[in-house]
C-alpha cells in the first residue's frame, strides 16, 4: 500500500462572518479524480461535481468548521492552523504524513507535516481538500441567509464586499459576524452611540 498522505486546506479566513473550515483528504491512488484543482478556479457547479467524487473515492475525509466566536477567541490565523490540526487528527486511517496549504505548519499536529505555498495548486490532495472546505461552508453560508436576512450571505458567503458593508451598517452585526474584524467592530461602535436598535443577536 502507497503512503498514505493527507492534504490539508482552509476555506473563509477573509470573510466578516461564518466559520472558517478546514478540510483533510487522503485520495485513493487507485481511483483518481480528474480535474482536481484550487477550488478558487473552479466554478460553482464544478465543485459540487468534484465534491461529490471526492467524497465517493478518497480513502478518508473530514470537514471541521471553527464558527466566529472561536475566531475571535483565537484570531484568525491561530483558528486556521487548529482546524487544520483538528482536521488531520480526526482522519480514520491516520496519514503518515501531512501537507498543508499555505507557509505556516500548524502547531502540534499528530504527524509530520510541510507546508506548501499555492499547495492548493500543486498537489491534488491538497486541491481535493480546498474542494470540500469551500463548499461545505458556501453551503453553510447560504443556509446562514436564511436564518439572518439581509445581509446577502448567500451570494458573498460572508466576504466584505460593498452590498455587505452597506448592511453591516444598517442591521449592525449578527451572531455569526466576527467580533474581532475591523468593519465589525466598527459597526459595533456606531450601534452603541446611534438611536439604532443595536447588533442584532
Amino acid at each position: 500500500m502507497s503512503e498514505l498522505i493527507a492534504g490539508v486546506d482552509e476555506a473563509g479566513r477573509g470573510p466578516l462572518a461564518g466559520p472558517v473550515t478546514v478540510a483533510a483528504v487522503i485520495l485513493d491512488p487507485d481511483c483518481p479524480i480528474p480535474g482536481l484543482a484550487d477550488s478558487k478556479a473552479l466554478s460553482a457547479s464544478r465543485r459540487a461535481q468534484l465534491a461529490e467524487q471526492i467524497r465517493e473515492r478518497a480513502l478518508a475525509f473530514v470537514v471541521v468548521a471553527l464558527e466566529s466566536a472561536e475566531i475571535d477567541q483565537l484570531n484568525i490565523l491561530a483558528a486556521s492552523l487548529e482546524g487544520m490540526r483538528r482536521a488531520t487528527a480526526a482522519l480514520r486511517p491516520q496519514p503518515l504524513r501531512a501537507l498543508v496549504d499555505g507557509n505556516k505548519i500548524p502547531p502540534n499536529m499528530p504527524c509530520p507535516t510541510e507546508a506548501i505555498v499555492k499547495g492548493d495548486s500543486k498537489i491534488q490532495a491538497i486541491s481535493a481538500a480546498s474542494i470540500l472546505a469551500k463548499t461545505q461552508r458556501d453551503a453553510e453560508m447560504v443556509a446562514a441567509d436564511a436564518i439572518y436576512p439581509g445581509y446577502g450571505f448567500a451570494i458573498h458567503k460572508g466576504y466584505p464586499t460593498a452590498d455587505h458593508l452597506a448592511a453591516l451598517k444598517r442591521l449592525g452585526p449578527c451572531p455569526i459576524h466576527r467580533r474581532s474584524f475591523a468593519p465589525v467592530r466598527a459597526a459595533l461602535s456606531v450601534d452603541l452611540f446611534s438611536e439604532s436598535p443595536g447588533p442584532r443577536e
